[in-house]
């Protein structure tokens, strides 16, 4: 198996995946975190499906793809995350962009035309795909969000569990919802690529859901989160790899992810039941 990893480690595709996966699920960690406690844990897929719907109008009018979507999924996610303030509660606006978005990506889709190979490797991923460019893109967006993670991380942290005592003690919340806004829909357009729009939200929630069942204060989730990711990723894409039926390789890892929140809820459940029999 080792001597199978190194002949594959060959081709640049292969370095490219091993690269861009851990960078973009660290980053979707981070953020993800923030988003579970704010409970806007469906904001990847409510934004993955405004990613599509973007795709499929830039497919449909023959633009550069990536212009088009990074602007509709910032501006979508700004909307959403300041929907809690409005009338139209979070889940009702999510529902409402994904539902609206998914289906104008499928008409402009097949007003177009029809199907695009492109569109259908943002549907269902295809980290194999993954160019130098990607691999710059990720690098960048790694950048961006761990130092300004770690920078803000206060800030973040008041916003997050008390967003009416940050405002009244001076913080510029909005400032903090934009940067999320625009961090979350960097990952989001560029995640799609590894595993589509159906499964991006798995980078979101599910590090944030495992780390929650061993740890309670905010630094260990985020830590336990950042890693947990990796490893997650990792495993899967591997297992996919060598797998004699070639499994998907995003679903793989959704499946490494839901195999991982078993073993840490039982381990959160053993823990628990050890301290009260203490």
């Amino acid at each position: 198996m080792f001597h199978q990893l190194q002949n594959y480690l060959q081709y640049d595709f292969m370095r490219y995946a091993l690269i861009v996966g851990p960078l973009v699920t660290i980053c979707s960690a981070l953020l993800g975190v923030t988003l579970v406690l704010r409970r806007y844990s469906m904001i990847g897929d409510g934004l993955s499906h405004v990613g599509f719907g973007a795709l499929g109008v830039a497919a449909a009018l023959h633009w550069a793809p990536l212009p088009v979507a990074v602007p509709a999924v910032i501006a979508a996610a700004f909307l959403l995350l300041r929907s809690r303030h409005k009338k139209m509660q979070g889940d009702a606006a999510i529902a409402l962009f994904s539902a609206t978005c998914l289906a104008l990506g499928v008409l402009a889709i097949t007003i177009s035309g029809g199907s695009n190979v492109d569109l259908m490797n943002y549907m269902f991923g295809s980290i194999l795909a993954l160019s130098k460019s990607d691999v710059w893109i990720a690098a960048g967006l790694f950048a961006l969000v761990l130092p300004g993670f770690a920078w803000l991380y206060h800030r973040i942290f008041s916003v997050t569990f008390d967003e009416p005592f940050a405002r009244a003690t001076g913080l510029r919340t909005g400032l903090y919802q934009l940067l999320t806004a625009l961090f979350t829909s960097l990952t989001i357009v560029l995640g799609m690529r590894l595993l589509g729009t159906l499964l991006i939200s798995s980078l979101l929630t599910f590090p944030a859901m495992i780390s929650m069942r061993l740890f309670k204060s905010f630094r260990a989730v985020v830590l336990s989160a950042a890693v947990t990711s990796v490893v997650c990723f990792v495993a899967g894409f591997l297992i996919s790899l060598f797998w004699k039926q070639n499994l998907p390789t995003g679903a793989t890892i959704v499946a490494v992810y839901a195999l991982a929140f078993g073993a840490f809820s039982l381990a959160g459940w053993v823990r628990g039941r050890s301290r009260k029999n203490c």
